[in-house]
């Protein structure tokens, strides 16, 4: 039986990727690691928690023992590595937890990987250690399309036929540049995991992956935090004048994604994940108002007064994009949602799970957590 570890599976990306796997893969063995931080949520998961392929364990990544011990009672044979930090004003204003988790916390998980499997017979045989990280290592890119490229960029060419990537677009090959703090930890657990492959020949495999939006997303973020204030009548605080450029993909793409490169992605490579989608922040704002205001039966447009521009955050990148042909070209992968469909199932999703939404802003499901394990 297939063992694998999926870290931080009690988040937004890391729900949906556990969530898939139990239950498309019966024969394997899922354990969920989360330490349960102000992100993790185990109400993500309440469909498949009494599923008999699937155990949660809270945990520490950082906590090399206790995942050393766990990959050997588990017989781990693979692991998903997404726990992470990953809200970029939180890396502002505190770096250490972000080096801690995002640098340190991947370190032990290759080293207690690396040490289980190399005292094993097959030693990496049959092994392998996946990695999740963000377009963000990369840096910014200039805000101007190419000619003939449409905004918001739905399409894989421009009109007359060419191909629109290469300089203009993030490759698997662009330089590293990241510009905060959190970005810069991601940066570095990436390294990290390439030297193990190339020191210690540990078979490892890295993806970067632009914004993604769709349910159980913790409400800090721009899409979940805008439909939550639409539906209060708060405001909707926008930095700068919303011009920079982020490229979307629905959350259930990405982890159909990370299934598909689990396994059939070639060791050592790097692959990049993008949805083909890029808008203006102030544009998907307005996509976002609108949609909420009408499935709420409001008037049209009833709610863009609430758009409240505030002062630029520091290190805020104009324009991330990813090209995703190698992805495409190597093992057929392509997102299925347009931007719109996608939205419009997310809008709703929020608004039909309000007592989900109230216990996360409430905080009250941290409480509950903390006095949970307090009493084991």
């Amino acid at each position: 039986m297939n063992s694998i570890i999926i870290t931080g599976g009690a988040g937004f990306i890391g729900s949906h990727v556990v969530r898939l796997f139990v239950n498309k893969y019966p024969e394997y063995r899922i354990i969920n690691v989360d330490k349960l931080t102000y992100a993790g949520n185990l109400n993500n998961l309440r469909d498949i928690e009494d599923k008999p392929n699937y155990r949660f364990v809270r945990a520490d990544i950082c906590d090399f023992d206790t995942i050393y011990a766990l990959m050997q009672q588990e017989q781990v044979t693979g692991v998903i590595h997404l726990a992470a930090e990953s809200h970029v004003d939180r890396s502002i204003k505190d770096p250490f937890t972000f080096a801690r988790t995002n640098v340190m916390g991947t370190l032990s998980m290759l080293q207690a990987a690396k040490l289980y499997w190399e005292s094993l017979p097959e030693k990496y045989e049959g092994k392998r250690f996946y990695h999740i990280s963000t377009d963000e290592v990369y840096g910014a890119l200039e805000l101007t399309h190419p000619e003939g490229l449409p905004s918001p960029f739905t399409t894989k060419a421009s009109a007359d036929g060419h191909e629109t990537y290469g300089e203009n677009f993030f490759v698997e090959t662009t330089k590293y540049n990241p510009h905060s703090p959190y970005s810069a930890s991601k940066a570095s657990s990436d390294h990290f995991v390439r030297a193990f492959h190339d020191t210690y020949g540990m078979p490892t495999i890295v993806t970067n992956c632009s914004n993604n939006y769709g349910p159980y997303q913790f409400p800090e973020k721009l899409i979940p935090l805008f439909i939550n204030n639409i539906r209060h009548k708060k405001p909707l605080p926008v930095y700068g004048k919303g011009e920079n450029v982020r490229d979307w993909l629905y959350v259930e793409d990405h982890a159909r994604a990370i299934d598909l490169i689990f396994h059939k992605g070639t060791v050592a490579e790097t692959y990049n994940i993008g949805g083909f989608n890029e808008w203006k922040n102030i544009d998907i704002i307005k996509v976002v108002i609108r949609t909420v205001d009408r499935l709420l039966g409001r008037k049209e447009d009833e709610d863009m007064n609430l758009i409240t521009f505030v002062t630029d955050r520091a290190g805020h990148d104009m324009r991330y994009a990813i090209d995703s042909r190698k992805l495409q070209r190597e093992l057929g992968w392509e997102p299925t949602l347009q931007f719109e469909e996608g939205i419009e199932k997310t809008v709703r999703w929020y608004l039909e799970h309000q007592d989900w939404v109230d216990n996360i802003t409430s905080g009250e499901y941290e409480k509950y957590y903390e006095d949970m394990y307090a009493n084991r």
